[in-house]
């Protein structure tokens, strides 16, 4: 009975100071997290990252997530794909991560890349506005107008009167020769914006 006596008080007193330490440890990365936004402010993102390199932790989301940032403000956007990368890896659901995984990516001019990160973030958020304009506006510059069709073709289903959706369906529309389709759309984006001049654009070549 004496000796479980004395295992429990080890027991105890070791998750005493464990716990002493991890409020400690949060207290050093708080700081360094309050360090690197002041920095951030004041336009010394480099520095900003550094504060928080004294507390990397490969295993922690926030801090991968907040130097992949930090890395493509200054322009480090091999490094910010990394910390990116590692965050994705970290949260496979979260598409924040997946989104700033973007940034540098469109930086670096790796377009596919790009893509392939739009159609993670549509398997988990179809309905994601952001991602389904902005995939449909890469396939319609790369004249791919069927694929960039299914995309803008979904916004307009999701909301019928926002003018960039019509506008871009109106366009790739157009392009595929479905002229009459195209007209109606370039109509409605004129309701949403008189004036337009891409819509009225579209509408003069429709006649």
């Amino acid at each position: 009975m004496e000796f479980l006596k004395s295992n429990l008080i080890v027991i105890l007193v070791s998750l005493f100071f464990t716990q002493g330490l991890s409020a400690q440890n949060f207290k050093t990365e708080l700081k360094a997290f309050q360090e690197s936004y002041l920095l951030e402010a004041s336009g010394e993102t480099q520095k900003a990252a550094d504060a928080l390199k004294t507390v990397y932790k490969e295993n922690s989301y926030e801090i991968n997530l907040r130097l992949g940032w930090l890395s493509y403000q200054s322009g480090l956007f091999t490094e910010s794909l990394a910390y990116y990368s590692k965050a994705v890896n970290l949260k496979p659901l979260s598409i924040e991560a997946k989104f700033g995984y973007i940034y540098p990516a469109s930086a670096m001019g790796n377009w596919d890349q790009v893509v392939n990160q739009y159609k993670k973030i549509l398997e988990i958020t179809p309905g994601n506005a952001i991602a389904n304009h902005r995939i449909g506006l890469i396939y319609y510059g790369r004249e791919e107008y069927d694929k960039a069709y299914k995309y803008f073709e979904k916004m307009v289903n999701l909301y019928p009167f926002d003018h960039d959706a019509l506008l871009m369906f109106a366009w790739t529309n157009l392009k595929m020769l479905k002229t009459r389709e195209a007209k109606v759309l370039f109509q409605k984006a004129l309701l949403n914006t008189p004036g337009g001049s891409s819509a009225l654009e579209g509408l003069d070549e429709t006649f």
